[in-house]
């Protein structure tokens, strides 16, 4: 039985755009055939909801407390794709207890064989809750942009990926690119300092750990305009040059 690839998109610091990226990925990802579901990780902090302007009456939080069914929880999104919904402001899942821990593996097992790709949009930092669910993911995505804080933030997180869970590879997406080409930079950066302070203490056997870009979104006052419309940028303007840039991104993640 063929099983979904799973994703985790994470990011070292909040305010990156890593649910918008994640959002629009998965529309794009639908528009190309796919069969998708995001899945909001971000236990506790939830805003998927918010950005795709739904209302659930079931949600992962009912999932695992209260016995429903996962099917109840899963919801149609704008754009084609599947979402299953966290409850926000829920200071249970705060930390990581061996109940969530189960849970949050049992409820991927059952949605796996249904889809193609899982996006798990996580929390952003590296709190033990958002390092076991990207541990569950097939591969990584860091949303990360060209600030410095934000670098800084996504070399922490990359480091952790590779020290605790022996990553080898790393798909890195720039946010709020200024001009073309500077996600490759940033990107560049980012690997320099990864083989100068990662890779010689040997997490990986002293084997190079590579990070791949997957795409830069460039600034775009259209991204602005959707979230503030709470609306996919791909249903919203499908021409802006961010649409552009996201759906060249899923057809590298495709690829």
């Amino acid at each position: 039985m063929s099983r979904a690839r799973i994703l985790a998109i994470t990011s070292g610091k909040g305010g990156v755009g890593k649910t918008f990226v994640a959002a629009n990925l998965a529309a794009a990802l639908a528009r190309r055939g796919e069969r998708v579901l995001v899945l909001d990780a971000d236990l506790g902090l939830a805003n998927l909801d918010v950005v795709l302007n739904l209302v659930p009456k079931v949600t992962l939080h009912d999932v695992f407390t209260k016995g429903v069914p996962v099917e109840d929880a899963i919801l149609p999104a704008p754009g084609g794709f599947s979402v299953l919904l966290a409850g926000s402001g829920l200071i249970e899942y705060s930390r990581l207890t061996p109940e969530v821990r189960e849970q949050l593996v049992q409820v991927i097992e059952t949605l796996a064989p249904r889809y193609d790709r899982i996006l798990l949009d996580t929390g952003a930092g590296i709190s033990d809750v958002v390092l076991y669910a990207v541990s569950l993911a097939d591969e990584v995505l860091v949303v990360a942009t060209p600030e410095p804080t934000s670098m800084t933030d996504a070399y922490a997180t990359i480091k952790v990926l590779a020290v605790q869970q022996k990553r080898r590879w790393v798909r890195v997406l720039v946010n709020q690119v200024s001009a073309p080409g500077e996600g490759r930079t940033v990107r560049n950066q980012l690997q320099l300092v990864v083989d100068r302070f990662v890779v010689p203490h040997k997490p990986l056997n002293g084997e190079p750990l590579a990070l791949d870009l997957l795409g830069e979104i460039p600034i775009d006052p259209l991204v602005r305009e959707a979230v503030l419309k709470r609306s996919l940028l791909l249903e919203l303007t499908p021409g802006s040059p961010a649409a552009f840039a996201v759906g060249q991104a899923a057809g590298r993640l495709l690829g």
